[in-house]
């Protein structure tokens, strides 16, 4: 391929969203749905990128298309240059009008439950008209937005090792307990074997995230298996109220036991069961100043939470 063939001015703007829908939806008529075009549209669209490019960027199949190497490659590209743009445009409103702007953050367990509350409510209050969206995902399906620019950071449960193209940085450790009701059986105790607490209900992480794997290590460790009466969730609306509607259990940041009265932690230790919380960036993209200043308030709320824990990882 040969650089001037993308620079030569046939290459536009709409071949990117074409390859971002593709990829995204994986067939033509997914593709068209999202674009609001019709299928003949997308697929002479298509071929006219391919013959830009001088590639083939997908494998046509009965159950879709699959992206080729050069797919692959490209479609990282485009998704990158789109979420520049999109970046480059709010930043733009933001300096016409420096009182408002929005950020986009995703969040999963270990950030929700205190920490983001509290650093919105703070910058709410210096900036009353700035638009905070806040949504709630897998890790997984954040990184995939993150990437895409659909989000700004990741606020939660940071990785061992930061995921390819994303930075990091550590707001606080946390703790993991194993977290019931106040009015639990098992609350008074000061000591209670984990066969006992296994055979309560529990409820788990979902396997995709790094908690559950850590979890099954303990258990494993333990020689136990994990408890067989158990929920597979990390929305955490749903894991607290089967907290203190039932005798259920959950291994959860301590601070979402103590953060909650009807909540207590149970004597047990999860040995070498632990998390890192912070901010997830995309490496190399520049934040808006309504993102900038999101950032700083978490950061001002975590030290305060957390003091002198807040750093770069």
């Amino acid at each position: 391929m040969e650089i001037p063939r993308m620079l030569d001015g046939r290459l536009k703007f709409r071949h990117l969203l074409l390859v971002e829908a593709l990829s995204g939806q994986g067939s033509v008529v997914g593709a068209a749905a999202a674009l609001h075009v019709t299928q003949p549209v997308v697929t002479r669209s298509l071929q006219d990128l391919e013959r830009i490019l001088g590639v083939t960027l997908y494998e046509r199949g009965p159950r879709g298309i699959q992206p080729t190497e050069f797919g692959d490659a490209f479609t990282q590209y485009a998704r990158s240059a789109l979420a520049q743009m999109n970046q480059a445009s709010r930043h733009l409103q933001e300096i016409a009008d420096a009182t408002r702007g929005h950020v986009v953050i995703g969040t999963h367990l270990a950030g929700s439950n205190l920490l983001l509350p509290r650093a919105i409510a703070q910058l709410k209050q210096d900036r009353p008209a700035l638009r905070i969206v806040v949504r709630e995902a897998t890790p997984e399906a954040l990184l995939e937005d993150l990437v895409a620019g659909k989000i700004d950071f990741i606020i939660g449960r940071l990785a061992t090792v930061p995921p390819e193209g994303t930075i990091q940085q550590t707001l606080h450790a946390e703790t993991i307990r194993v977290i019931a009701r106040s009015g639990h059986p098992l609350a008074a105790r000061t000591q209670i074997p984990l066969d006992e607490l296994i055979a309560y209900p529990w409820v788990l992480p979902g396997v995709e995230t790094a908690l559950r794997t850590e979890l099954e290590e303990f258990f494993h460790r333990n020689d136990c298996s994990l408890p067989p009466n158990r929920v597979e969730t990390t929305a955490f609306l749903t894991i607290r109220q089967l907290l203190v509607e039932t005798d259920m259990v959950a291994a959860l940041p301590e601070l979402i036991g103590a953060s909650d009265p009807r909540l207590t932690a149970l004597p047990i230790s999860l040995d070498l069961v632990g998390a890192r919380v912070g901010i997830t960036l995309a490496a190399g993209r520049r934040l808006s100043p309504a993102s900038e200043a999101m950032m700083q308030s978490l950061v001002t709320v975590a030290d305060s939470v957390h003091p002198r824990q807040a750093q770069s990882g």
